[in-house]
């Protein structure tokens, strides 16, 4: 429908007028609707708005009875604040217009009697102001529809890291920048057995209903998802404890959703989490026509790897002992040393930490119970005592039968 001009002004022969020579020089580009009132005025611009018809002008005079043209066009504002409006009056006061100018989007002051070519050309370039306006407001949602797009695909935090983040264009293949990051990477176990049994469209359904759970716990602790690699999620942080908290959170959530899944009939999940941190290359990487964000380095290498220890080692989170050493306060976690790692092309080993805050409380309470003699335990098998170690894991796996850890190292 064609955009509405809403004309105001309690005398007749006035907005007669108004309205003939209003559409006789807009040749039909606009409606042309009257009142007679600022009561009646305020109705129709309800009907209007309840239809969905575009209204970029308002005139009104400023002498009527009930509502002033002032008033009146500081409600509509309210009601409509991309209409223009133009106040007709030989009689307005200096703090009349004032108020328009300043609440009710004014965009001039008419005296009576008008000159005809005067009003016309106020209108002609009032309309031309509010359509510009409104293709430049199409053209920055359409813009900020676009970048909300591109960065569900390439993170904010990415960008600014290579110092991109206003200018697209500076993004460019072999672009990189070396910093330290904590990296994360989560899987779910015998997600290939589990989705042997799902159509193809059931396991994008279930993938998206997954990630859709744990992905905003990364962000929430101050992460950014880097990739989603079929079930896992590699997350990058920039601060040790955000990482781990955030994997903490991941598995404190896990049951709320395995609930809702077994609710519907579906096997619950279990996931494993690895943390490591160090300093990597972060860039793009790819050719001309088609390149992707990632992170580079050993340290990539080794979460992914602890990751996969959770699977041997049948505990969910397990993290380096470089995350470890960039925990604040490594005390406030609940944490034991289980091993050492060696990692290809490396000739130290690598000690890894179970952290177990996230453990259902009968679990939780038998790790924390048998804690020193765990590590006593651990201390011995590394020691190459054999025999004590051995009878320090079996006393662990009596107070906490499920022990799996120990009864790995046993």
């Amino acid at each position: 429908m064609q955009p509405v001009i809403i004309c105001v002004d309690d005398e007749e022969t006035v907005i007669e007028t108004l309205k003939d020579q209003l559409r006789f020089h807009l040749q039909g580009s606009c409606s042309i609707e009257v009142a007679g009132s600022g009561e009646e005025a305020l109705e129709l611009l309800d009907e209007l708005i309840e239809e969905k018809i575009e209204i970029p002008l308002v005139i009104s005079d400023q002498l009527m009875p009930g509502i002033k043209g002032n008033e009146l066009l500081e409600r509509i504002h309210s009601s409509a604040p991309q209409a223009l409006t133009i106040l007709l009056t030989g009689q307005a006061s200096v703090d009349d217009v004032g108020l328009a100018v300043n609440n009710a989007n004014l965009y001039r002051y008419i005296g009576k009697p008008w000159e005809e070519a005067d009003l016309v050309l106020t209108v002609q370039e009032a309309l031309k102001s509010y359509f510009q306006k409104q293709a430049i407001e199409k053209k920055n949602d359409e813009i900020r529809r676009k970048a909300e797009t591109f960065y569900k695909f390439v993170p904010v935090p990415f960008l600014e890291i290579l110092d991109c983040r206003k200018d697209f264009e500076a993004i460019e293949l072999g672009l990189c920048s070396e910093c330290n990051l904590s990296v994360l990477f989560s899987d779910i176990r015998d997600f290939t057995k589990f989705s042997e049994g799902l159509t193809p469209q059931e396991n994008f359904n279930f993938l998206n209903s997954y990630l859709a759970q744990l992905g905003p716990l990364i962000r929430k602790n101050s992460g950014f998802i880097d990739k989603y690699i079929g079930d896992a999620i590699m997350g990058l942080f920039e601060n040790a404890d955000d990482a781990l908290q955030a994997a903490i959170d991941m598995l404190k959530h896990l049951p709320q959703y395995n609930e809702g899944r077994q609710e519907t009939g579906n096997i619950p999940i279990e996931i494993g989490i690895g943390l490591n941190s160090g300093h990597l290359m972060l860039g793009t990487i790819g050719e001309n026509d088609r390149f992707e964000t990632t992170v580079i380095g050993d340290v990539v290498n080794l979460a992914s790897r602890i990751e996969s220890l959770t699977k041997q080692y049948g505990t969910p989170l397990l993290i380096s002992e470089f995350t470890f050493n960039c925990l604040k306060d490594a005390d406030k976690y609940s944490t034991r040393f289980i091993g050492k790692v060696k990692i290809k092309g490396k000739d130290i080993p690598v000690r890894i930490f179970e952290i177990f805050d996230a453990d259902k409380t009968q679990v939780f309470d038998g790790k924390a119970a048998t804690l020193n003699t765990f590590q006593e335990a651990v201390d011995c098998y590394y020691n190459q005592d054999v025999e004590k170690a051995r009878a320090l894991f079996q006393e662990c796996l009596k107070i906490n039968s499920g022990g799996n850890v120990a009864h790995y190292l046993l």
